[in-house]
């Protein structure tokens, strides 16, 4: 796997390193190793799966508080997304800030999420199915969100949204306690 460093601390798109044969390809997604070898969180506890009928389907931006913070990793399957993190750790130097990389079925590239970020996306077409990874257990008790088009942080989001839950269009306003 190649690693490419964003403009966020231990915020990663990953691409595969494909291996051709007369069969077609094989490719590792995944590697606990390779993870943790750059500080990055090697525990997967549970896998889930969105499918996205529309083309302008946005879902975020979500997160998890302590102590049950989750690490994503983030796949588009089939069709293609505008995958956003948005950096919520208090101390880190990009505080507010955020990250969007384009995630294709075709590319197989990939997104790393660390735990204290908020995640999100639009689709890019019809149809598209988006893979998660994550590093611990939903918990309904400690899921969060911060709404998409927060003046506080500012995303540029490539396309028009169509499709919204009345929780991620509702989520108020960020403050900083």
């Amino acid at each position: 796997m190649v690693f490419i460093k964003t403009n966020l601390p231990e915020v990663f798109e990953i691409l595969i390193e494909v291996k051709h044969d007369e069969r077609g390809f094989f490719a590792r997604t995944w590697c606990q190793q390779e993870f943790e070898s750059l500080g990055l969180n090697g525990k997967l506890v549970q896998c889930s799966l969105s499918f996205n009928s529309r083309k302008g389907t946005l879902r975020g931006m979500h997160y998890q508080l302590v102590p049950h913070e989750e690490a994503k990793l983030i796949r588009c399957t089939k069709g293609a997304i505008y995958d956003v993190v948005l950096d919520l750790r208090r101390k880190s130097p990009t505080f507010r800030k955020w990250v969007a990389v384009e995630l294709k079925a075709e590319k197989r590239n990939m997104m790393y999420v660390p735990e204290g970020c908020a995640h999100g996306f639009l689709t890019l077409e019809p149809e598209s199915e988006v893979s998660y990874q994550m590093s611990e257990f939903w918990n309904a008790e400690s899921a969060r969100g911060v709404r998409w088009n927060d003046p506080a942080f500012q995303i540029k989001w490539p396309a028009k949204v169509e499709v919204i839950s009345e929780r991620d269009r509702t989520y108020p306003d960020f403050k900083i306690n």
